[in-house]
């Protein structure tokens, strides 16, 4: 049976859900059902949203417990009758591959969903703060929603990176808490706006190398995070100190890689 102070942290936890799903769904990253979020609740079982709710009008008492298998474990504070969000094998596998997650946040933000559509990738170096704190965020495969597919898309990925793109179907982000995840969505989002905006008025300027180099310094020294930018759509400009393998950055960038191309394979054809 559970303790005072354990059933008190569940209902702290309850309402964290119901607020942070409330602000996603006030900003209209999420339309009628769509959208799902879930926190851990001790070592084995999960605190999730449920099927078929909008996420502006759900209460406490319909958040569900459910454990690490997904299947519903009975709850003191459960009065709900409705079954878990229908994305939870998504939400599993992030807690299989990363044990320092404590939260996890799916919602279907407008503008990054219309990238993916549109072939356009946010994972380039544009933004400082972006750059800090979330590295690269790469867009998954394409997977059916609310099948084990969005599962498979994320496993590698998730690895790596606390912001994912699912192409066409909005974004995952993981934190130590539930708003920690939602203040990365909101990231994301504006990533989206400021590229599009950048867009309209003429080109997207990525970060000068050296810039990115201080900013990866930053990233690793101070936040302790991973230098990793080597995830899809990453353009690779040299800062992380390996070979590009992406898209070049400008038309000198392109004669530089053709060239290099070309003289690697003369070599190969030398005596």
């Amino acid at each position: 049976m559970a303790t005072y102070s354990e059933r008190q942290q569940e209902a702290v936890l309850r309402e964290e859900i119901v607020r942070v799903c409330r602000i996603v769904w006030e900003k209209g990253w999420v339309a009628a059902s769509d959208g799902n979020a879930s926190i851990r609740l001790g070592q084995d079982r999960l605190l999730v949203t449920p099927s078929g709710m909008s996420k502006g009008f759900f209460s406490a008492s319909d958040v569900l417990v459910v454990n690490l298998d997904g299947e519903p474990v009975a709850s003191q504070y459960a009065r709900s009758k409705r079954v878990p969000t229908s994305e939870i094998a998504l939400h599993l596998e992030v807690y299989r591959q990363r044990a320092d997650v404590r939260a996890v946040l799916h919602a279907h933000p407008p503008l990054t969903i219309a990238f993916t559509i549109a072939g356009v990738s946010l994972a380039q170096c544009v933004l400082p703060e972006v750059v800090v704190n979330l590295g690269s965020i790469p867009t998954t495969a394409y997977a059916t929603p609310s099948t084990v597919e969005s599962a498979e898309v994320i496993r590698e990925l998730i690895h790596d990176h606390d912001a994912l793109i699912l192409d066409r179907h909005g974004t995952v982000t993981v934190g130590r808490t539930l708003f920690d995840a939602y203040m990365k969505l909101e990231k994301v989002e504006h990533l989206a706006q400021v590229t599009l905006a950048a867009r309209q008025l003429g080109r997207v300027g990525l970060l000068p190398p050296e810039q990115v180099r201080k900013l990866v310094e930053m990233r690793r020294e101070k936040l302790g995070l991973p230098p990793d930018y080597d995830g899809p759509g990453c353009v690779l400009c040299g800062a992380c100190g390996r070979e590009s393998s992406g898209v070049p950055t400008s038309d000198e960038e392109l004669v530089r890689q053709v060239a290099e191309t070309v003289v690697r394979e003369l070599s190969k054809q030398l005596p």
